[in-house]
């Protein structure tokens, strides 16, 4: 089975109580990778994602590289509401950052979608808005079905 396929049931069995943002965690060997999801709401179908979080448990294959890693991650994401592009690739610090190719707009505000690789071994997807008129962004929690979150995390593992 695949990640997606795996993933996909144990989220539908996550049943956070109380009120407040909750955290979620699962090891997949099989495929190499730790997910894990900060939310603010979930049910049985769906979450209110603060942060998802994928951290290679596997050796990174050869021959990836951050700029090659990014680059399959923009082409192979298309379950969110912006697409998204190659920002930066800063070598010297090992990182990269994706963004929504054009910020959604409501009203005077821009919200867009940022996955952070901070190493050949994390990704780190949020969502942010920010004014256009004034500097700095929020954070924001964003919806997602399972499903969704199946596929993206599916994309980002490749």
């Amino acid at each position: 089975m695949t990640l997606p396929e795996t993933l996909l049931p144990k989220l539908s069995e996550w049943r956070p109580s109380g009120v407040g943002r909750h955290s979620w965690a699962e090891t997949f060997p099989a495929a190499g990778w730790t997910v894990q999801i900060a939310a603010d709401k979930a049910d049985s179908m769906s979450c209110l994602v603060w942060e998802l979080t994928l951290t290679r448990t596997a050796d990174v294959p050869a021959g990836t590289t951050l700029t090659t890693w990014a680059s399959a991650i923009a082409n192979r994401v298309s379950g969110l509401m912006e697409p998204l592009k190659v920002h930066e690739v800063d070598q010297p610090r090992g990182e990269a950052v994706l963004r929504s190719v054009a910020p959604a707009k409501k009203g005077e505000a821009l919200a867009y979608y940022e996955v952070r690789l901070p190493s050949l071994t994390t990704a780190v997807v949020r969502r942010y808005t920010a004014s256009k008129t004034v500097s700095g962004r929020d954070q924001v929690a964003f919806a997602l079905t399972h499903e969704a979150i199946a596929k993206l995390v599916g994309d980002i593992a490749g």
